[in-house]
C-alpha cells in the first residue's frame, strides 16, 4: 500500500506525524508532480509553522505550480516581507503577480530580484519579458 494513502488521522481528519513529516512529505508531493496534494498539506505545515521560511517557500512553489497564482504571490510576499534578502522570493512574487494579470505589480518584485542576482538567466529574462509587454501595452 503507498505510503501517502494512508497518511491521516482517521480520528481527527489531520495528516500523521507532525509539522516535519508534513514538510517532507510535501516536498516530495511537489518533487512527484503533485503540487496541489503538496499545497494542501504544506498549508497545514505553514499555520502550524508561520514563522519557517522552508515550509513557506516550498508552499508559495506548490502553490505556483498548482496555478494557485494568488495564494503563491501572498506566500511569496510573506518570505519578502520577514526575510527582504530572499531573491528567489522575490522572483516567484513577481512571477506570481505576472500570472495573476498584474504585470504593472510584477515589474518591481522581478527588477529587485534581478539588482540581487544579475547573473541569475531566469530571473533576467522573466524581467524582460514583463517589460515588453508593458511597453506593447503602451503602445497600443
Amino acid at each position: 500500500m503507498d505510503q501517502d494513502a494512508n497518511a491521516h488521522d482517521e480520528s481527527s481528519g489531520a495528516p500523521r506525524g507532525g509539522v516535519y513529516d508534513w514538510y517532507q512529505r510535501g516536498v516530495r508531493l511537489l518533487k512527484e508532480g503533485s503540487p496541489a496534494a503538496a499545497a494542501a498539506l504544506l498549508e497545514r505545515a505553514a499555520a502550524a509553522e508561520p514563522e519557517s521560511r522552508s515550509i513557506l517557500e516550498a508552499l508559495a512553489r506548490a502553490q505556483f505550480n498548482s496555478r494557485q497564482y494568488a495564494e503563491a504571490a501572498a506566500s511569496f510576499r510573506q518570505i519578502v516581507d520577514a526575510n527582504p534578502a530572499e531573491d528567489y522570493a522575490y522572483f516567484g512574487l513577481g512571477l506570481s503577480l505576472w500570472r495573476t494579470g498584474d504585470v504593472e505589480g510584477a515589474q518591481e518584485p522581478l527588477a529587485i530580484a534581478v539588482a540581487m542576482r544579475p547573473d541569475e538567466r531566469h530571473y533576467v529574462s522573466a524581467l524582460k519579458s514583463v517589460r515588453a509587454t508593458l511597453r506593447a501595452r503602451r503602445e497600443m
